[in-house]
């Protein structure tokens, strides 16, 4: 008998062993996993309409970015297109300190003019440091005076491990020129605000100077990565292989940070296998805006109520987005008086018990307590209809 107990309670030990554990309510970050041992200083991967990060190492250290830089430069340059300051039309003239830049360039010459498209092009597609000046002094007068917006800006971002010394990275004399995986995901996800940037960052080949002098993108993943949107690759002796690659697949837009690798193709290949991982763990899922709510009144105006709702996404693991589960929580029944952007009530959308979040259900017109001049013509109407005088109330 003991020995058949023995069994008994084993299988039973294996049988719950099996089962699977209940998911945690929130997500943390990955920190290891299939990418414990990578080939990188640091590394991030976020998905931008959330912020949400999806996976980390050393996130938050400071290091050299190289031209990854050239994410904040080119963030303020389209800045300064939306606010109207500057034109992509702009003719630039270059100075002699632009066309004196090293390393990544497109070999501008002190006094030659250019436009503002085209040097924002040679910039996000070749990299070019020399044009990444011509734009920092059109903008704002001066390199020092744009590296100082750069920082402003970073700041107000919320980049707390950054600290701009130049508009490209070249960090030869710039020992103090550092920025963290976090910080790159963070200013990368501010410039993909901008739709405009994708006409560059998506060019794998094209030209300037009227077709006399080709631009190669230095971010191979725009031509072999399906869905890849950009962004920028950076690269010197200190920093190493730097790399803030984006991509969109099933409406999920992903960013990758790479820092310090050891070899371009390293690089780009973690940032493949990082990307890969994310669309194949993660799923957006969206509800649309609704403006057809319609719920009776008591005592208003009218006898009718119109609300609206916000639409709604969620980031959540891919196995998830089939369980969603949708509640309305609103009164059957409205009273009067109403004001426009009245809230009567929320959708809580869930996955288990964990609540993904909410929406409120609100009032989109006023509709104003019944007065006694027109509750008195609705009973001379519902009498004059052969209607109980209790229906004209509403």
């Amino acid at each position: 008998m003991p020995k058949r107990l023995c069994c008994i309670f084993l299988c039973l030990f294996c049988l719950l062993a099996s089962l699977p554990l209940p998911a945690a309510a929130t997500d943390a970050p990955d920190t290891g996993g299939a990418f414990a041992d990578i080939d990188a200083k640091s590394a991030v991967l976020m998905e931008v309409s959330s912020g949400k990060i999806l996976f980390e190492k050393n996130a938050d250290e400071a290091l050299p970015p190289a031209s990854v830089t050239k994410v904040m430069t080119i963030l303020l340059v389209l800045e300064a297109i939306d606010a109207g300051t500057v034109s992509l039309t702009d003719t630039v003239r270059i100075s002699d300190y632009a066309s004196a830049m090293g390393g990544s360039q497109v070999y501008l010459k002190a006094g030659e003019e250019m436009t503002v498209n085209d040097l924002l092009k040679s910039v996000i597609v070749a990299s070019a440091n020399d044009a990444a000046v011509a734009l920092a002094e059109h903008v704002c007068g001066s390199e020092q005076a744009f590296v100082a917006r750069m920082n402003e800006r970073a700041a107000a971002l919320g980049m707390t491990n950054t600290t701009f010394k130049n508009t490209n990275g070249l960090d030869d004399e710039d020992t103090g020129h550092l920025t963290s995986a976090r910080d790159i995901a963070i200013m990368s996800r501010e410039v993909l605000s901008h739709p405009k940037v994708f006409d560059y960052t998506t060019i794998w080949m094209d030209s300037i100077r009227n077709g006399a002098f080709g631009l190669t993108n230095t971010n191979r993943l725009v031509r072999f990565y399906r869905g890849c949107t950009g962004l920028k690759t950076g690269s010197t002796s200190k920093a190493g292989f730097c790399i803030s690659a984006t991509a969109e697949r099933d409406g999920m837009h992903l960013i990758c940070v790479i820092m310090g690798s050891s070899t371009k193709d390293a690089r780009n290949s973690l940032a493949a296998s990082l990307l890969d991982w994310g669309f194949s763990g993660w799923s957006v899922v969206r509800y649309p805006a609704s403006d057809g709510i319609q719920l009776p009144v008591l005592g208003g105006t009218k006898d009718i109520c119109h609300a609206a709702s916000p639409a709604f996404s969620a980031l959540v693991r891919r196995e998830n987005a089939a369980k969603i589960s949708v509640e309305t929580v609103c009164p059957q029944i409205l009273s009067a008086p109403l004001a426009r952007g009245d809230v009567i009530g929320q959708i809580i959308y869930s996955v288990g018990d964990e609540m993904l979040g909410t929406v409120d259900i609100a009032v989109t017109e006023d509709l104003p307590r019944i007065g006694f001049p027109e509750l008195f013509r609705r009973m001379l109407t519902a009498f004059a209809l052969g209607k109980p005088g209790a229906d004209a109330i509403g």
